[in-house]
């Protein structure tokens, strides 16, 4: 290994804007992010002050419109700049994800008018979002919803809970489904809420195993009346207006995932460069090498798959499956990558001294969200054997 530790991310970019925006990133991660990482995690201190340097910096609205303050970036360059930031903080890169996952639904399906409106704000860093479609009793089946929208005059008044909400109680806005109409997709409709919209409220943030300085609450709506000029798309759309950013948003959760796994390799290779065993260092001795061989590899067979699909997606070709794929190799490997890194840190990577029992602890959410790694299953069984027999 050379003497000055890991070398940063051999990466293949399609311009010289692209190469300037991954400098950029890792300066900021290098600057802003990474030295207070770890003590900000173990308080739960959420770094919203970061979100708005990087929104400053164009790098919260990267794949989406120069017409309205976005980077107009490939999907390509938007993941591998996630990757970056969830190297050095989950709760950062994640953020992004979520964020730009909240701004699709404006950002594709909303008018000319709600666009000057909104998007500039969203994302050039002023407004933070979050995504609403999980409830208490609608995660993996979430035509299921029953959060309600009732027309009331030019008004919608929403009522119901939303689980699982990543920056609950501290977004700005919420991208919210509500159902308008029957039960099933079809009766579903997306509406764009205000953070201090009256009768919306967070419960306390979930007291969770890692990723604890990014806020995941309950969001309540108890009457929030919304005017009909925030629902975003047509009445009963919004269960497809989801749909259409979920392929996109497990890519960024892929993108995340190799970001932690890169992390803790690049964590465990320090440790076995510095750490000396029966008068040599340990990155010498050949089982150890053997298990971050197996790391590395890993690793670049989920970047590669990422970064596959998304080139599919800027083609404007069919992704589903390949992103389906790419949320499953890439999580299950930062849960084995994370995990072996702890592993060759010994009693060390154990401790909260060092970051690598962080990003174990962060990697197994990663298998959860988006649609867990077995929803993901079975999106992959039906692109390549088919939909399951009825009967």
């Amino acid at each position: 290994m050379p003497a000055d530790g890991p070398q940063p991310v051999e990466r293949h970019l399609p311009t010289e804007e692209a190469r300037d925006l991954l400098g950029l990133t890792r300066d900021i991660a290098a600057r802003e992010i990474r030295p207070r990482a770890a003590e900000e995690e173990d308080a739960g201190r959420f770094p919203r002050e970061v979100f708005t340097t990087i929104g400053a910096a164009g790098l919260l609205g990267l794949p989406y419109p120069a017409e309205h303050g976005g980077g107009e970036q490939p999907y390509e360059v938007y993941l591998q700049v996630l990757e970056e930031l969830a190297a050095v903080r989950l709760t950062v890169g994640l953020g992004v994800s979520v964020h730009t996952l909240a701004c699709h639904a404006l950002a594709e399906f909303g008018t000319k008018t709600q666009r000057a409106e909104h998007l500039d704000a969203m994302l050039g860093g002023e407004l933070l979002g979050a995504y609403c479609l999980s409830e208490p009793s609608a995660g993996s089946d979430a035509a299921s919803l029953r959060t309600r929208a009732t027309r009331d005059g030019d008004d919608w008044v929403i009522e119901g809970t939303k689980a699982w909400i990543t920056h609950g109680g501290v977004a700005d806005f919420y991208t919210v489904l509500a159902r308008t109409g029957a039960e099933g997709p079809r009766g579903i409709t997306a509406f764009l809420v205000p953070g201090d919209a009256q009768g919306l409220s967070a419960a306390a943030p979930e007291r969770k195993m890692g990723l604890k300085g990014s806020p995941t609450a309950q969001v309540h709506f108890d009457g929030v009346r919304v005017p009909d000029t925030r629902r975003v798309g047509e009445e009963g759309q919004g269960f497809s207006i989801a749909l259409s950013a979920l392929d996109s948003g497990r890519l960024g959760i892929a993108a995340c995932a190799i970001g932690v796994a890169q992390g803790a390799l690049d964590e465990a290779l320090r440790f076995l460069a510095e750490r000396r065993q029966f008068g040599r260092p340990l990155v010498d001795f050949q089982g150890l090498r053997f298990m971050v061989a197996d790391m590395a590899t890993a690793i670049e067979a989920g970047r590669a798959l990422y970064l596959a699909a998304a080139r599919l997606r800027d083609a404007g070709q069919p992704f589903g499956k390949q992103a389906a794929m790419a949320k499953l190799l890439c999580t299950d490997t930062a849960m084995k990558v994370t995990t072996d890194a702890v592993q060759l840190m010994g009693g060390y990577g154990y401790t909260a001294d060092f970051p690598a029992e962080r990003y174990m602890r962060e990697a197994k959410v990663l298998q959860i969200v988006e649609g867990t790694n077995q929803i993901q299953r079975m999106v992959i069984a039906r692109h390549v054997a088919g939909p399951e027999s009825r009967g």
